[in-house]
């Protein structure tokens, strides 16, 4: 009999298998698939954002699904640990932009054959290529793991690390959440987050702006009434169905539950390609232009105000003649050019789907998970850590930084409750 199987090898369930070994439990990691850590390997761009370095305050608030619960976790194994774990295996870390962590060498390959070096050497016995049917349990803990092929585990404490079901090609299918409701507990509703948006503009429809990039703007979600839900800063991208990025991931959420909570087709988001400027500063800096080079025409004078593809299509959507001389364009026309680029007006309609998505909103509820030991308080010996839970973080090293630290107090715990049994 094992002391601890888990079951999944992602960033969860690895670090779930060294956080259990490395406190004396004999651990056996099964995954159905033929390699462990694919989505590890392909997160952050085959970069492989290992965490972030930002402050407690700022990681809590980048996780807006159940940030609060990770106090907890975090107490036993948070950013600081996961960043002097890889560096004492040998990992070089460098911080980019927003406290963001990478490994020196910008492979996320590393970091995957680092992981599986440690596992191996701290005795994990790793079986791929084994599909799990169910868990069993008695009345009131877990007892064993049963095989597709009927093979029987029993186990001491058995780790749930099975994923969302996001990015389905590494294999996170969703498997855990029917093993969760069969030890009594709910699953959260299933959504998808950090997921491209989409719209039916007709602008979208004719890829007028598809594939043009917009640096450091802000995005915005109103509700249909035209009241701010969410706004975010950074990068977007136009594409053939809508819109993509940095900033338009981190608002897709709350478009989904917009759309849901005001049962409404569509509802609106706006563009500020300024966030720094006041629409009337950004109007005095154009009527500066028009005063400077009164004979050049709006076009010629606007040269570089905003990417050129923007304003060609601007121009159109305001039925402005952009060959006019400066000097004949009205104050009236310099503020509505100036009013689009705060406000550039844009109808959304949904999100690609949750398979398509990076990752999943819901899951297994935080109410019946014991916080400092990811335990459940369902059935004795059962625990859960990542993705299968009602827990999500914005891209950016906030996800995976969950999986790390929920997967190394769940690992610890079941080895030391193992310990007691």
């Amino acid at each position: 009999m094992h002391d601890v199987i888990v079951i999944g090898g992602g960033p969860a369930g690895l670090m779930a298998s060294i956080g259990a070994a490395s406190h004396g439990a004999n651990v056996l990691l099964v995954d159905k698939g033929d390699r462990l850590g694919r989505k590890l390997a392909i997160s952050g761009g085959g970069r492989c954002n290992v965490t972030n370095r930002s402050p407690f305050d700022v990681l809590i608030a980048n996780i807006p699904g159940n940030g609060r619960f990770m106090h907890s976790p975090f107490s036993v194994f948070n950013n600081e640990d996961i960043i002097q774990f890889f560096e004492g295996l040998g990992i070089a870390l460098k911080e980019e932009d927003r406290g963001r962590m990478f490994p020196v060498n910008d492979k996320a390959t590393t970091v995957v054959d680092t992981l599986l070096r440690r596992v191996k050497e701290l005795g994990v016995e790793i079986r791929t290529n084994t599909a799990v049917q169910t868990l069993e349990y008695t009345e009131d803990a877990v007892s064993s793991v049963l095989l597709t092929d009927g093979e029987r585990l029993p186990a001491k404490a058995v780790i749930i690390a099975t994923g969302g079901k996001s990015v389905p090609h590494t294999g996170s299918t969703g498997d855990g959440y029917p093993w969760a409701e069969k030890a009594g507990h709910t699953i959260t509703e299933l959504y998808p987050t950090e997921v491209p948006i989409t719209s039916d503009e007709p602008f979208i429809k004719a890829k007028s702006l598809q594939g043009l990039s917009l640096r450091d703007i802000e995005l915005t979600v109103f509700n249909p009434k035209g009241k701010k839900i969410i706004t975010h800063e950074g990068d977007m991208i136009f594409t053939h169905f809508g819109i993509s990025g940095p900033a338009a991931l981190r608002c897709s959420q709350f478009v989904v539950k917009a759309l849901k909570k005001f049962d409404t087709p569509s509802i609106p988001m706006e563009i500020d390609l300024f966030p720094q400027q006041s629409e009337e500063a950004l109007f005095q800096q154009l009527l500066a232009k028009a005063k400077q080079e009164p004979k050049k025409s709006l076009k010629n004078n606007l040269k570089g105000f905003a990417p050129e593809r923007f304003l060609l299509f601007l121009y159109e959507r305001l039925k402005l003649d952009a060959q006019l001389p400066s000097s004949t364009v009205s104050h009236d026309t310099w503020r509505t050019i100036a009013r689009s680029c705060k406000h550039f007006s844009i109808a959304v309609s949904g999100t690609l789907s949750i398979e398509k998505a990076f990752v999943t909103g819901g899951g297994v509820s935080i109410k019946e998970i014991e916080p400092k030991t990811m335990h459940s308080r369902k059935k004795d010996g059962l625990y859960f850590c990542g993705e299968v839970l009602d827990i999500h973080g914005y891209t950016g090293g906030y996800n995976i930084t969950c999986a790390f630290s929920t997967g190394y107090a769940a690992g610890k715990s079941a080895a030391e409750q193992a310990a007691h049994k």
